[in-house]
């Protein structure tokens, strides 16, 4: 093994991809189990892991850990090969690898998942040794999915999908936000200390003994505009864990009438406890063009979250409210304009402020 990765670091010999390394069981059997072999063992593995470190800077070198045995269904060829055995074994190629590799950025992957597969596995073994076919297809799988999600990086929920670097951009936001948040922390303290003090010597000059009155100090301009940029830092931030950070698998849909209509039905009946009377005597007043838009809204997300956009019926009525929501929303803002007689740039600013999150998005989470 040694020559072999030797052989592969030096010169122009094409390089594997992928390296998959790993070796023990085969060192018990022949020794039968001494302690003297896994002191040599200690000794071959700290040998190869430069090696392994310097292939790791080209290729993905994986070190696989041994897989636990059914010491019940071992022949008596291969008693020796203990569970105790190959947890000692597993832990010194851990440890040395890892301390090998620590001040390294080029750094030797354990692949540790073979062993808790085989954990839930090892029983359906035919000798006890080897595992069943389906528990190699699976580590097989998961080891390409490690490799090819680099690659392709899909957009569905996948297996071993690796974090995407940040941006630039994204970096200076976090810069940003994160000095708006130290900033308005700093200036609200300053300004209520200051508040204090200027409070306190006014009730000594009166001189007056007062009861004591909840009272807020004044807020600046500078300060309600830093505690907007941490309201909005903190969105993005949570923009960001749940659109880039894998914290939060994406899932396929699959629709089901239960999973559209039982959520619509359950929201119709907390509807009906509550509810509010108006003062307004006309029809499709402002609060019932309100009250009717946020019905379609919350059906317009359930539609989304269920993903009925595969069921015809539904899809053609949700185009019929996405039609009617546009219709009001626009109507509502013609009304505006026209009664109020405001074309102001904050009235503008105030209704068109979802182009700032749409320019947003695609500064910060686009891929």
């Amino acid at each position: 093994m040694r020559q072999r990765i030797k052989s592969w670091t030096e010169g122009s010999v094409t390089k594997p991809h992928i390296i998959v390394a790993g070796a023990a069981t085969w060192s018990i059997k022949i020794h039968n189990g001494s302690n003297e072999a896994l002191t040599q063992y200690k000794i071959n593995i700290t040998s190869i892991a430069p090696l392994l470190e310097k292939l790791a800077k080209s290729s993905d070198v994986y070190w696989i850990l041994q897989d636990p045995v059914n010491e019940d269904m071992l022949s008596e060829s291969r008693k020796m090969i203990t569970n105790e055995k190959i947890n000692a074994y597993n832990e010194a190629a851990v440890r040395i690898l890892n301390s090998s590799s620590r001040n390294s950025k080029a750094k030797v992957k354990v692949f540790s998942v073979s062993k808790l597969i085989a954990q839930e596995t090892i029983m359906k073994s035919s000798d006890g040794l080897h595992l069943p076919e389906s528990s190699r297809d699976t580590n097989a799988m998961i080891l390409m999915n490690v490799y090819c999600n680099k690659i392709m990086k899909p957009i569905d929920g996948s297996c071993c999908q690796p974090q995407p670097p940040l941006t630039l951009i994204q970096k200076l936001a976090f810069c940003f936000f994160t000095l708006s948040i130290v900033g308005y922390f700093v200036i609200s303290l300053i300004h209520r200390n200051n508040y204090r003090k200027n409070k306190s010597c006014t009730d000594l000059e009166i001189g007056e003994e007062k009861k004591p009155t909840i009272s807020t100090p004044n807020v600046s301009t500078l300060e309600m505009l830093l505690h907007c940029f941490c309201k909005l830092g903190l969105i993005m931030t949570y923009f960001y864990l749940c659109d880039r950070a894998n914290l939060f698998m994406k899932e396929n849909k699959f629709y089901t009438h239960s999973s559209f209509f039982i959520p619509i039905v359950y929201i119709l009946v907390l509807g009906v406890f509550y509810t509010e009377n108006t003062k307004e005597t006309k029809v499709l007043n402002r609060e019932q063009t309100d009250e009717w838009k946020g019905w379609m809204q919350l059906v317009i997300l359930i539609y989304h979250i269920s993903g009925a956009s595969t069921f015809l019926p539904v899809y053609m009525h949700i185009r019929v409210l996405v039609a009617a929501y546009l219709f009001q929303t626009g109507y509502g803002h013609f009304s505006y304009f026209w009664i109020k007689g405001d074309f102001g740039v904050y009235r503008v600013c105030q209704v068109r402020i979802d182009l700032l999150i749409v320019s947003i998005k695609n500064l910060f989470f686009r891929k």
